[in-house]
C-alpha cells in the first residue's frame, strides 16, 4: 500500500511536503517519506524543518502565547475536552496509522489513542485548578505567590509510543498557558505531530498556539537555543539529551529530560508454585518484549534467584518460541516490526557481543529484516553488553543472584535509574528490597512498563534531570513561580 488512503480526519494532502507552522505550510527543510516498517512502503510524505522554519515558528508562538494565557480557563478548558472527544471519536481512524507508522501491534495503538484522550481530559482539569497561594504578611498587604507559564514551551518526542510521549508534555504545557512548539522524530512526525496539530485545529484551537515541525538535529538545536522558547521537554536517549541540558544550561532555559533506562525486573526464590511461575514469566515477556522492547521502561534486567531460574527459563524459551509475529495493522500478532535497520543491527551485535563474552542464547537471537525474533539469552554478567547497555530491542537478559542482597547490588550496578519492579509472595520482603533500589518508579508484584498518566513518571542517575512529567508534577513543569504584593497605597519610606 502507498500512501494512506484517509477516508476523513487524517487526510494525507494537509500535511503532504509541509509542517504546521502555524497552519499547513511547506517547509524550507526539504521533504522526507515515512515509511512503513512492517512492508516498507512509503507511508506518507512530510516537510522537514531547518533552522529558519524553526525561528519563523518561534516567532508566531511567541506573538500567539499572551493571548492564548489570557483566555478565560473555562474556554482553555473546553478546547483541551473538545480535543479528548476528538481523540475517542477517531479512535480507529488513528490508532489504524500509529500502528503502520510505528510498527506497533493494534492493541498498543489503540491504548495510545485511548491515553492520548485522557491526557486531554486531564489536562482540561488542571486549568481550573488552584494556580497559586496566599502568603502570610504584614497587615494592609496581600502577598500571593501565583503560578505563571514559560511563554513557549519546546517539546521533542522519540518515535516509540509518539502520540502519548508527545501529547504528556503538549497538553499540559497548554492547559498551563504556553504556547508549544513540537518537534516529533521524523521517522513517526503523523503519530508524534501531525495528528495532535489536527485534533486541536479542529478543537479550536487559535493558530499559532502549537505548531509542529519535524527535523533533525539542526531543527533540534535551533528549538532548544530559540531565544523565543523559554523551556525544553526532552523525551529520548541519554546522549542526546546530555547534549540538550548542555544547551539549556548555556542559554539558562528551564529543561526536563526524560531519558533512557536499564530496567531491573527481580524475581524471588519465593516463587515456587506452577501458577507463580507463570504469571512472572508471563511479567517478564511483557516487559522486556512490549513493542519490540523499544520502551525506556523496559524490564533490560531480569535478576532471578538461581533457584527458580531454570524453570523461568524454560517457560519464557517456551513463550519466545509460539509468540507470533508479523504486520500489527493486517493480523494478530504479539510483536511487530523494529522501527528501522540501525536498532536492528545494534541489538543483534549487543546479543551476539554477548553470547561471545559467557551468555548463553537460549532463543531467538535472530531477524527477518525489521522483525527481530524474541529472544531470551541466561548467564548474563556485568561486563556484558546485554547488562550494561539498554538494548531497545525484544531481549530478555537473565542474571541469577542467591541472596537478596545480591539482586539489590545488581539493581544498582547502573547509571541508569528509571523503573524497578519486584515479584514475590511476600510483600514485606518485596518492599524491603524495593526501598534500597535507586529508581524513579517501583512496582512490587509487577513488571517495569507502567504508566497511568496520573502518576509523576521519571527516573533517576542518567534516566533524567531529577524533574517528573505526568500527574502532580505537571504545574511544577509547566509554569513558574510569580510573586506578587498589592498594598491599597504606596507607603513612605525613611529615604
Amino acid at each position: 500500500m502507498g500512501a494512506f488512503d484517509a477516508v476523513s480526519f487524517l487526510d494525507a494532502t494537509r500535511w503532504l511536503s509541509r509542517v504546521y507552522a502555524p497552519t499547513w505550510v511547506d517547509a524550507l527543510g526539504g521533504t522526507c517519506e515515512v515509511k512503513e516498517p512492517a512492508t516498507g512502503e512509503t507511508l506518507t510524505t512530510v516537510g522537514l524543518a531547518n533552522a529558519t522554519d524553526i525561528a519563523a515558528a518561534t516567532q508566531h508562538a511567541a506573538e500567539a502565547q499572551p493571548a492564548w494565557a489570557a483566555m478565560a480557563p473555562r474556554e482553555r478548558a473546553a478546547i483541551l475536552r473538545r480535543a479528548g472527544e476528538l481523540f475517542s471519536r477517531h479512535m480507529v481512524e488513528l490508532a489504524v496509522f500509529v500502528a503502520r507508522e510505528t510498527g506497533g501491534i493494534m492493541a498498543k495503538a489503540e491504548h495510545e489513542v485511548r491515553e492520548a484522550a485522557t491526557l486531554c481530559h486531564l489536562a482540561a482539569g488542571m486549568v481550573l485548578q488552584p494556580q497559586g497561594l496566599t502568603l502570610p504578611t504584614t497587615p494592609g498587604r496581600l502577598n500571593i505567590a501565583r503560578r505563571v507559564p514559560h511563554g513557549v514551551v519546546g517539546v521533542i518526542s522519540p518515535f516509540n509510543f509518539p502520540l502519548i510521549l508527545s501529547l504528556r508534555a503538549v497538553a499540559p504545557a497548554l492547559a498551563a498557558g504556553n504556547a508549544v512548539m513540537l518537534k516529533p522524530d521524523p521517522q513517526t512526525p503523523v503519530s508524534g505531530g501531525f495528528i495532535m496539530a489536527r485534533v486541536f485545529q479542529e478543537a479550536g484551537l487559535p493558530a499559532g498556539v502549537l505548531q509542529v515541525l519535524p527535523g533533525g538535529p539542526e531543527a533540534g538545536e535551533a528549538l532548544v537555543t530559540d531565544p523565543h522558547v523559554r523551556m525544553i521537554q526532552f523525551t529520548g536517549s541519554t546522549a542526546v539529551g546530555r547534549r540538550i541540558g548542555e544547551l539549556c544550561g548555556k542559554h539558562l532555559k528551564k529543561v526536563s529530560l526524560e531519558l533512557g533506562g536499564k530496567s531491573s525486573l527481580i524475581v524471588l526464590d519465593d516463587i515456587t508454585s506452577e501458577a507463580d511461575l507463570d504469571r512472572a514469566a508471563s511479567n517478564v515477556a511483557w516487559g522486556a518484549w512490549l513493542h519490540q522492547g523499544q520502551i525506556c521502561m523496559a524490564s533490560g534486567r531480569i535478576l532471578v534467584h538461581e533457584k527458580v531460574a531454570p524453570a523461568l527459563i524454560a517457560r519464557l524459551v517456551a513463550k519466545a518460541t509460539h509468540l507470533p509475529m508479523g504486520n500489527p495493522a493486517t493480523g494478530q500478532v504479539a510483536l511487530g516490526p523494529m522501527i528501522n535497520a540501525r536498532q536492528v543491527a545494534r541489538a543483534l551485535a549487543i546479543v551476539q557481543d554477548s553470547v561471545k563474552a559467557g551468555a548463553k542464547l537460549e532463543a531467538g537471537g535472530t531477524h527477518d529484516g525489521l522483525f527481530f525474533k524474541p529472544t531470551v539469552l541466561s548467564n548474563v554478567r556485568p561486563g556484558m553488553r546485554a547488562f550494561e547497555e539498554e538494548v531497545f530491542g525484544p531481549v530478555v537478559n537473565l542474571t541469577t543472584f542467591s541472596t537478596d542482597d545480591e539482586a539489590v547490588a545488581l539493581a544498582n550496578d547502573t547509571e541508569y535509574g528509571l523503573s524497578a519492579g519486584v515479584i514475590s509472595n511476600s510483600i514485606a520482603r518485596a518492599m524491603a528490597i524495593g526501598d534500597r533500589l535507586k529508581t524513579g518508579m517501583l512496582h512490587i508484584n509487577d513488571q517495569t512498563v507502567n504508566d497511568e498518566c496520573t502518576n509523576p513518571f521519571g527516573g533517576m542517575g542518567c534516566s533524567g534531570n531529577g524533574g517528573r512529567v505526568g500527574g502532580p508534577a505537571d504545574l511544577d513543569e509547566y509554569t513558574q513561580w510569580q510573586w506578587v504584593t498589592v498594598k491599597g497605597e504606596a507607603p513612605q519610606y525613611p529615604f
